[in-house]
């Protein structure tokens, strides 16, 4: 899978579960689904839990965007090849006959590059200690308990994510992390399900996709409002549930 341009949500899953996975300098990856009322689908729930440290509930929670150099450090990826050598990347493969997984390899490391640094890595130490919290509003509370105006940045960011989608998604990341690609993708599909009776999926698209004025009235407003019974909910057998559609 070559992640030459924008890579978010259904673009994530179609290719970080391939056997190789190559960013360019047009690499654009993230997963932004609890600020659209939704949760990391496409095998999300899998793939993020086993990404270094706590970095996998970080780029859930906040949706924040990387590059190739982030997705290459964090093992997203396994390399980078400049977009204008994708061609000769392509041209390789296609004339190198009956392929195999070493051989792949092969012309992977022919053609990539150094991406460069990764724009997290200073932020790694952080980003584990706060993003292994208890709860997403513990999360927030060590992000405005430290001192580095990053932090100060995805506390605030976090808290225009629906409060709704951020409790499904920690507790997904954290079941997801024991579970295996089958058990993960049948979870997914009850939480869409689930998710599809409720409010905020419909009102993210609204506001980010649709009239595109970026002010989701989540429902409900806060994360002190969102009980356990309502994350339970979401979690749900599909079969088990009376489909309700307005």
């Amino acid at each position: 899978a070559m992640l030459d341009g924008i890579t978010m949500g259904g673009g994530v899953g179609l290719s970080v579960h391939g056997s190789h996975r190559i960013a360019t300098d047009k690499t654009m990856f993230a997963m932004p689904e609890t600020g659209l009322g939704l949760f990391p689908d496409v095998g999300g729930g899998y793939f993020l839990p086993r990404l270094p440290g706590n970095v996998g509930m970080y780029l859930a929670l906040t949706g924040d965007r990387i590059r190739a150099a982030e997705t290459c450090a964090l093992g997203i990826t396994q390399a980078y090849v400049p977009s204008s050598e994708i061609g000769k990347f392509v041209a390789a493969l296609t004339s190198a006959g009956a392929l195999d997984h070493a051989l792949v390899d092969q012309i992977i490391d022919r053609l990539s590059r150094d991406p460069g640094p990764s724009k997290l890595k200073p932020y790694l130490t952080m980003i584990d200690r706060v993003f292994g919290q208890d709860s997403v509003e513990d999360i927030i509370a060590a992000l405005e308990a430290e001192t580095d105006e990053w932090a100060t940045e995805k506390a605030t960011l976090l808290k225009t994510k629906s409060p709704t989608s951020m409790k499904v998604t920690f507790r997904q990341l954290r079941e997801g992390a024991s579970l295996s690609f089958d058990e993960n993708m049948k979870q997914e599909f009850h939480l869409a399900c689930q998710t599809l009776q409720g409010h905020d999926f419909y009102e993210g698209v609204r506001a980010l996709l649709l009239d595109k004025d970026n002010d989701p009235k989540w429902d409900p407003v806060t994360l002190e409002d969102v009980g356990e019974e309502l994350v339970d909910r979401h979690f749900q057998p599909f079969h088990n549930m009376e489909l309700k559609f307005d």
